[in-house]
């Protein structure tokens, strides 16, 4: 990412580079807005929208933006490929930009289109922005709800609290004993974020409970699926392993998926994964359990988890195709499988 010297800051964002950018927007007549340190402009809806909100796979992620850059460039360049929903540069305090922002489109082929024109696009000499696809978070984890809380209770309240909720589910929290844990899914990453801010901000007790409030992570997201995907440890019965996950289909060739993962990077110019596997648990019956992670350089956020693998063979250790289970996550996550 490139960054300014620190003793030019001020003076470059506060002057010459905020003046160019207030003109723009009185003379196009452009209305931006700064609320919770991301400026944005659409409203959204834009003016003249009509229906609904643009589906899933039509934002795109902006990285490594000069900080002394704004929307009197970006907008009319990110328009330049297909018509705009909405765009939101992330700010700091002292005026300059994070370094990122996103763009949302009122079709994938727009997003799609951006990808193509402006990923490793130099928007001044020597500096390269990343466009990716957005991952959009529509799903919050709502934790130490009281044990007398009921499903049908929290999605009344939610719902009069909150907009675009679309379900919710209870789970024993994998955290607090004598809680529950509340899975919340709502139509946008929009609606998503607004509701997230509305229940920290409002301190929500219910059942007398004080609640824990986040984005729902993969990680966490592994561990609620592990019960029903860990293998037993119970003695084989009448020739057969209780409880032992079924035999899968054939994984497919490893260095497929994992050229596929490099390849999509490069194209992306994220630079090359990093695997990290770890064996946690292994059965009688050659069942390996392994915890992975995932680092991508130029990705705004890593990816890990647990998986299940079968030993294929004593020499063979799994870690192989724990790479290859998790690069296919990675891929799904991306939207390239």
């Amino acid at each position: 990412q490139h960054h300014l010297p620190p003793q030019t800051w001020t003076d470059r964002v506060n002057q010459a580079n905020k003046v160019a950018l207030l003109t723009w927007a009185k003379e196009a007549g452009i209305s931006l807005v700064q609320i919770n340190g991301q400026r944005r402009y659409g409203a959204p809806p834009p003016a003249g929208w009509v229906g609904n909100p643009p589906p899933s796979g039509t934002e795109v992620y902006i990285g490594k933006l000069p900080q002394d850059l704004y929307e009197n460039t970006l907008i009319p360049l990110f328009q330049s490929v297909g018509k705009l929903y909405e765009f939101r540069l992330m700010m700091t305090f002292s005026g300059l930009n994070r370094g990122f922002a996103y763009a949302k489109y009122s079709s994938q082929q727009g997003a799609r289109a951006a990808i193509a024109t402006f990923n490793n696009f130099q928007v001044r000499k020597g500096c390269a922005i990343v466009v990716a696809k957005s991952t959009e978070k529509c799903e919050l984890s709502m934790d130490g709800l009281a044990p007398s809380v009921s499903r049908r209770h929290l999605e009344a309240v939610l719902r009069r609290v909150t907009e675009g909720l679309l379900s919710v589910s209870l789970r024993a929290s994998p955290v607090q004993k004598q809680a529950q844990l509340a899975l919340l899914r709502y139509g946008s990453h929009r609606a998503a974020a607004m509701a997230k801010k509305t229940l920290l901000e409002g301190n929500m007790r219910l059942g007398g409970a004080e609640m824990s409030v986040d984005w729902l992570n993969y990680d966490l997201k592994q561990k609620l699926q592990l019960p029903a995907e860990k293998p037993s440890s119970r003695k084989v019965q009448g020739g057969k392993c209780q409880g032992v996950p079924k035999p899968a289909p054939p994984s497919p060739a490893p260095h497929n998926v994992l050229d596929r993962l490099n390849a999509l990077c490069q194209r992306q110019c994220l630079g090359t994964p990093l695997f990290i596997t770890k064996c946690v648990q292994a059965t009688g019956s050659g069942w390996l359990q392994f915890w992975c992670r995932v680092v991508i350089p130029g990705c705004p956020r890593s990816f890990s988890g647990f998986t299940w693998v079968q030993q294929d063979g004593p020499s063979r250790s799994g870690h192989e195709a724990a790479k290859v289970m998790v690069a296919l996550e990675v891929l799904r996550t991306l939207g390239e499988s």
